[in-house]
């Protein structure tokens, strides 16, 4: 984990799937429905766990080997989306130590929110059905603004919505984009190494001010363990 320290931070904003749900069983478990409907076998969650931060086009990459620039993506895309929908809650779980970590920072007074590129239709369907969420001071999904990540704007919105400069808030995900968007808008960076992270993927190129291996360590970070 890198020497970076925020000890003046007065909001912690993260990325949802891979850093604080674990959502990668009921992706890939609409991703294999896809399959099935096309008899053609299941794969393991092992298959679909690495790329399921890219939601829709990490699924059918893996599933169906189709990219976004195939004629048939946006077709398949919201046959996964329907997909999806109708499972979302089956096996979707916080991450471990992800509710000590809230709490802690509910403790001190640091506030904390969510900025993600799932579309609100299924952001706000798991908001609803995770209480974790519920003191959270800001929820940004992939369309409350016009871009989304690596664009900056996610970010921009959630500390608008929290009344605070970007330079009082990190952001914490496990994506590069995730990265990009952070320091685009100004504020510090941590890499979460127990999430999804890509295929392949060279974290320590991403030039993140910190990298944490649990969500617990985010603490030291901040001064608050």
């Amino acid at each position: 984990m890198s020497a970076a320290r925020w000890p003046g931070v007065r909001a912690v904003l993260f990325d949802l799937d891979g850093t604080l749900i674990d959502s990668a069983p009921d992706l890939g478990r609409a991703a294999n429905q896809l399959r099935t409907q096309r008899n053609m076998p299941p794969l393991p969650l092992s298959a679909y766990r690495p790329m399921a931060g890219a939601g829709a086009r990490g699924m059918l990459a893996i599933a169906l080997g189709i990219q976004p620039d195939d004629a048939s993506f946006a077709d398949l895309r919201e046959e996964f989306f329907d997909r999806y929908q109708g499972c979302i809650h089956e096996q979707t779980d916080v991450f471990p130590q992800v509710q000590e970590l809230l709490a802690t920072l509910r403790r001190h007074a640091v506030r904390w929110g969510v900025v993600t590129n799932k579309a609100s239709r299924f952001t706000d369907l798991i908001v609803q059905r995770l209480r974790l969420f519920d003191d959270a001071s800001a929820v940004v999904s992939g369309d409350t603004t016009p871009h989304s990540k690596p664009h900056p704007a996610p970010l921009l919105e959630a500390a608008a919505r929290l009344e605070l400069p970007p330079h009082a808030c990190i952001y914490v995900g496990d994506d590069h984009r995730d990265i990009l968007a952070g320091q685009a808008a100004g504020m510090g960076t941590v890499a979460a190494l127990y999430g999804y992270l890509g295929l392949d993927a060279n974290t320590t190129a991403w030039g993140a001010d910190a990298a944490i291996d649990l969500p617990l360590e985010l603490l030291k970070l901040l001064d608050l363990s």
